[in-house]
C-alpha cells in the first residue's frame, strides 16, 4: 500500500512526488516531502522566468539566495512578497 500524499502548496492528492531531492540537505527534503510533481514544475518555470530577467548570475552567492527566498515564498508562501517580472522594466531591473 502506498503512502498518502497531498501537496502542501496546491492541496492535491493527484500528482505525486517527485522523484529526487533537487537539492542537497533540509530543503530537498522538505520539497519531496510536501511539494507534488505540478507545483514543482510550475517553479521550474518561475525560475527560469526570474533568472532571465533579473540577469541573475547562479555562481554568486546572493544570486542563489534571492532564487531559494522566491522559492520558499512561492511552493511554501514563506517570507513576503514574491520577486515581480514586469516585461515593462526590460533592462533595467536590479535585484
Amino acid at each position: 500500500m502506498t503512502e498518502s500524499f497531498v501537496c502542501t502548496r496546491c492541496d492535491r492528492d493527484d500528482q505525486g512526488r517527485i522523484g529526487r531531492n533537487p537539492f542537497p540537505g533540509e530543503l530537498g527534503t522538505r520539497i519531496v516531502a510536501e511539494i507534488c510533481t505540478s507545483c514543482w514544475e510550475e517553479w521550474k518555470e518561475r525560475q527560469m522566468l526570474l533568472i532571465n530577467h533579473y540577469g541573475l548570475k547562479l555562481h554568486e552567492a546572493a544570486a542563489r539566495e534571492f532564487l531559494y527566498k522566491n522559492l520558499r515564498i512561492f511552493l511554501f508562501g514563506e517570507g513576503g512578497t514574491p520577486a515581480r517580472i514586469d516585461t515593462d522594466e526590460e533592462g533595467s531591473v536590479e535585484w
